[in-house]
């Protein structure tokens, strides 16, 4: 029997939020219908996680073995690594006008172009390091949005500590979270060197402390896709198939 493959497409949508064109990699099953609904998974770094992530292919997979419900994937590609930080970084310069971005105008174009359950659990964000950060705080922002969140070894700061310590309706929300247990010396982009171990135990210690509803997993493994492409066979599984 012929494997089916999925389409990915190129789609743009403009933001006044941001005052840009953003463009969207749009991935969509093989047995795409109008007549069925379908989850959405909203990626962060968009591009990296069709190229280096193979999500679209893994994607097929999945839905062939009915491993995943019935999904669409879109991914938003960073122009730069500056683009990148000033949306994603809690201190970013554009982080609030992103994040208004995912709630206010790429969710109402999803939901007006494509057949999606148009609530919550049925929306998730995915991301990876800084991509996850803002994932996050999406979904804390607009949980009745964003109920699911996969986070691949986030960026945690005191600012992300205080927002889950912050939040009430933990309820709304269920998240997956992976951190190598060799991400101690992880470059970021002002050019110094950064545990990502240590606040991601203490993340995940708060999140547990408040009954968040979360999967939490120490791979053996460094900040690199080598590590977070195969995690994603566990993941999408886990969030996608109910």
């Amino acid at each position: 029997m012929k494997k089916a493959f999925g389409r990915i497409e190129e789609k743009t949508l403009y933001s006044n939020e941001l005052q840009e064109e953003i463009t969207l990699m749009v991935y969509t099953p093989a047995n795409f219908s109008p007549l069925y609904k379908y989850n959405l998974l909203i990626a962060q770094d968009g591009k990296d996680y069709f190229t280096l992530g193979r999500i679209g292919s893994l994607a097929d997979e999945l839905l062939e073995n009915q491993e995943i419900q019935n999904t669409i994937i879109i991914g938003i590609p960073y122009k730069t690594v500056q683009d990148r930080r000033d949306k994603y970084h809690p201190e970013g310069s554009k982080q609030g006008a992103y994040i208004r971005f995912l709630a206010h105008e790429l969710t109402p174009y999803i939901d007006q172009e494509y057949p999606s359950y148009q609530m919550g659990m049925g929306r998730a964000l995915i991301g990876s390091s800084l991509g996850a950060t803002v994932s996050l705080t999406a979904a804390l922002s607009y949980p009745h949005t964003f109920g699911k969140v996969i986070m691949q070894s986030p960026y945690v700061d005191e600012s992300v500590l205080s927002k889950i310590e912050e939040f009430q309706d933990t309820s709304l929300l269920s998240l997956y979270h992976v951190i190598g247990t060799k991400e101690t010396a992880v470059p970021t982009t002002d050019g110094k060197k950064k545990d990502f171990v240590e606040p991601n135990r203490k993340l995940h210690t708060l999140m547990k402390d408040k009954n968040y509803s979360v999967i939490y997993d120490e791979f053996e493994g460094t900040h690199t896709w080598t590590y977070w492409q195969p995690d994603l066979k566990k993941a999408l599984p886990r969030m996608l198939s109910s």
